[in-house]
């Protein structure tokens, strides 16, 4: 009530990256203030439930919901999102060195879809930042995801260079990593979703992965690839097979289209990334089509246009093991999460299963 009622109106009167900064920003400093983050966790956390619980790649979750990679680009404010209900958190996308994106404006609101447009280009600053603020959590009870990628003046056939030093920098500070090769606002980064590029950049980043590992002693962090919603179903096929062939541990689908059916806001001339609702259908798409390719054996994160309990619950029946949010957090606020994981509950038990795992991939059984 207090974020639709009082911050979304003050917030959608300001420039949206303004407003975006300025909610990174206070999510960050709540967690330097003494019981900022238990405020925060008393309003709007979200209770643990044996319902709810998700045991994935050794990992252990609370329930399937995390926040999705864009919002938290530097990994600065992780503490805040673990307090507001958030199973786990994907930081990011982080290049190795720092780099300021694409000019601005370069993030746009679309209400009446329900959308948002972005190019904002993988402004970040760079892997050394975010190892220090991460080595910074003083919430450690939930996964932290980190998306890398590459940086804009790195050439593709020496992108697998980025990578690896992303995932040098920041092994420690990691619990599993995300390879982003499907954000739209880096020209040719795409190109890397696709044949012997892909292939060649996954060999790379899982050799990367293993000898970190094997200098600590230690078994080998999961990493995911994150696809993009716009390919053929052969590109999919394709791109799918190659991940399977790979020492990949799983799949997010999906990163945001560039699709622009059905829109009625004047910003859908912009160009970009767009996520929302607009894009929930097409995702949970490729999710069903990722789970058939894989014969549900590799392990998928939805994203893509979640704004209810229902958005998820069809994600997981159609094959995810997790979804993720971010528009909808800018438009519904965290109390996002209360109600995302009610909802859940009510879904399942009108299915009759006792526990979420028991949903995943329900449409193909």
């Amino acid at each position: 009530m207090l974020y639709r009622k009082i911050l979304k109106p003050f917030f959608f009167k300001m420039d949206p990256e303004k407003a975006h900064h300025l909610v990174i920003d206070g999510l960050s400093m709540a967690g330097k203030v003494p019981g900022g983050l238990s405020v925060m966790n008393g309003m709007y956390g979200v209770k643990p439930s044996a319902e709810l619980k998700v045991k994935l790649l050794d990992m252990e979750f609370m329930h399937p919901i995390g926040l999705a990679a864009g919002l938290d680009k530097n990994g600065v404010a992780t503490d805040g999102f673990s307090n507001i209900g958030f199973a786990f958190v994907e930081a990011g996308t982080v290049t190795p060195k720092p780099q300021p994106g694409n000019e601005q404006p370069r993030l746009f609101r679309l209400p009446p879809d329900e959308a948002l447009i972005n190019r904002m280009g993988f402004n970040n600053y760079g892997a050394e930042e975010m190892a220090k603020a991460l080595q910074r959590r003083k919430n450690r009870s939930i996964p932290v995801a980190v998306n890398i990628g590459k940086n804009k003046i790195t050439a593709n056939e020496l992108a697998y260079e980025d990578y690896r030093s992303c995932i040098r920098t920041l092994y420690d500070h990691g619990d599993f990593f995300v390879v982003n090769i499907s954000s739209p606002n880096t020209q040719g980064l795409r190109d890397l979703q696709h044949g012997n590029e892909l292939h060649n950049l996954l060999v790379h980043v899982c050799e990367e992965m293993e000898i970190q590992a094997d200098q600590r002693q230690a078994k080998i962090k999961p990493i995911f690839v994150k696809i993009a919603p716009d390919m053929s179903d052969d590109q999919l096929e394709h791109t799918v097979q190659t991940i399977k062939d790979s020492n990949i541990n799983g799949i997010i689908a999906t990163n945001t289209t560039l699709s622009r059916e059905g829109l009625s806001h004047p910003n859908q001339g912009e160009t970009g990334g767009l996520s929302g609702v607009p894009l929930r259908e097409r995702s949970t798409e490729v999710i069903r089509s990722v789970y058939k390719l894989t014969e549900g054996k590799l392990p998928i994160i939805g994203s893509g246009g979640i704004f209810t309990a229902q958005d998820a619950y069809d994600k997981i029946r159609a094959g995810a093991s997790m979804v993720e949010v971010y528009t909808a957090l800018i438009y519904k606020g965290p109390a996002l999460l209360q109600e995302l994981t009610s909802g859940l509950k009510e879904c399942m038990r009108k299915d009759g299963f006792s526990n979420i795992m028991e949903a995943i991939g329900a449409d193909h059984k």
